[in-house]
């Protein structure tokens, strides 16, 4: 039942802001983790972002301060709000969910998964 489609990806210059959209069919947002994924080139696929089913939201150490994880449940819709990107932020972002009241770190815990989307930060 669950699908997740991305949007929103491009390049900007370093110190720009960009939008990414993640629209989900067959959730129930009450019972489900959303979560943010970034593979960059030679790197290991790392949880961004993450908005638990209470709403609550964590960000790995590199994006705090800079990315936010708003979410409108009118549109069943999941954003990854990115301020200040840098180069090394450049990457393929993807949208997950994982049916829990918590948010796991690692990517092999979620069971449905984006095309991803791609960002790219020229300096």
């Amino acid at each position: 039942h669950v699908q997740l489609v991305e949007s929103g990806g491009g390049s900007v210059q370093a110190g720009g802001s960009l939008r990414l959209s993640c629209a989900a069919s067959g959730v129930t947002w009450s019972a489900y983790c959303m979560a943010w994924f970034r593979q960059s080139p030679g790197k290991e696929r790392e949880r961004v972002a993450a908005i638990d089913a209470d709403g609550a939201t964590s960000y790995v150490d590199s994006v705090k301060g800079r990315f936010t994880i708003p979410e409108d449940s009118s549109k069943s819709t999941v954003y990854l709000q990115m301020h200040n990107l840098q180069s090394a932020d450049t990457g393929i972002y993807f949208c997950a969910a994982h049916l829990s009241s918590w948010c796991p770190l690692t990517a092999s815990a979620y069971t449905y998964w984006g095309q991803g989307t791609q960002v790219t930060v020229s300096s």
